[in-house]
């Protein structure tokens, strides 16, 4: 991960996402590459071609707001997007745990501790798991890698199975790691995680290298458990002041659906082992 690069490749990325049709552009001839060629950016956002292919290629990291907006609007950028442009082009010192192992936030562990009812666990900021219930772990068993969230996702044998619809969430997680690195690009922890995944799965290479970005906020998930079958959960996330970057994570069934119902036989399981 070339944190030099990070602007300049999202800006490739999106470039080669927008279609002539979305950009309103008259298709001439066949073209080699998927996307817009940088040229196009440059005329839709106002720019000389010079200036944009600086940015591209690295040798130019401080546009100002102006171009950044413009540049937004013609690589049709939504506004989770366009703040991760805005991070990338100016980032922000973050405070950040002194080692890789974070310390549960001890706030956050009271509150998971009260949450019986439903799972719920802890992730740190690269999406590690930092603590969960028994729920949680009961949801989980038998899933390998279940000490962070993307390893589970994309190197487990079992995700496939469990994650019903498996390409759309390890995208999901894939694009808020990307979200997580352009809040921190000098993050010296975050580039571990990308070559580990980078060499042990193909589909996190092919989706990391589209710079799709999501934040880590209400999420709906499908999962299937071999016991109970399937399971639908809204995400509900809690934030501490105290630990940046912990989330406490809660999976809540809509009232009177038969994910409620299949909770509720999983509740009265306990799981073989109980992760650490």
């Amino acid at each position: 991960m070339d944190r030099k690069r990070l602007l300049g490749d999202f800006l490739r990325a999106r470039r080669e996402a927008v279609s002539l049709e979305d950009a309103g552009l008259v298709r001439m001839g066949r073209r080699r590459t998927p996307g817009l060629r940088r040229e196009e950016v440059a005329m839709l956002a106002g720019v000389s071609n010079d200036y944009y292919a600086r940015l591209e290629q690295g040798r130019e990291r401080r546009p100002s707001e102006q171009v950044l907006n413009a540049l937004a609007r013609a690589l049709r950028l939504d506004d989770a997007a366009t703040e991760h442009l805005y991070k990338l082009a100016y980032p922000r010192p973050r405070p950040r745990p002194p080692c890789r192992e974070e310390q549960v936030s001890r706030r956050l562990l009271h509150l998971l501790r009260m949450c019986d009812a439903a799972p719920a666990f802890i992730l740190g900021r690269w999406m590690d798991v930092l603590a969960t219930n028994r729920l949680a772990d009961t949801l989980c068993q038998g899933l390998d890698h279940n000490d962070n969230f993307l390893r589970m996702c994309l190197l487990s044998p079992q995700a496939r199975a469990f994650f019903v619809e498996w390409e759309a969430a390890a995208a999901t997680k894939v694009a808020q790691l990307r979200a997580i690195a352009g809040a921190d690009p000098e993050d010296p922890f975050l580039p571990l995680l990308v070559d580990e995944l980078s060499d042990q799965s193909r589909d996190f290479v092919r989706m990391w290298a589209r710079h799709d970005v999501l934040p880590r906020d209400v999420d709906r998930k499908h999962y299937y458990h071999p016991l109970v079958g399937e399971l639908t959960f809204s995400y509900e996330m809690f934030t501490a002041n105290s630990a940046p970057g912990q989330q406490l994570v809660v999976c809540q069934a809509e009232p009177g659906s038969a994910s409620e119902d299949a909770l509720g036989i999983l509740a009265r399981l306990r799981p073989a082992v109980t992760p650490p």
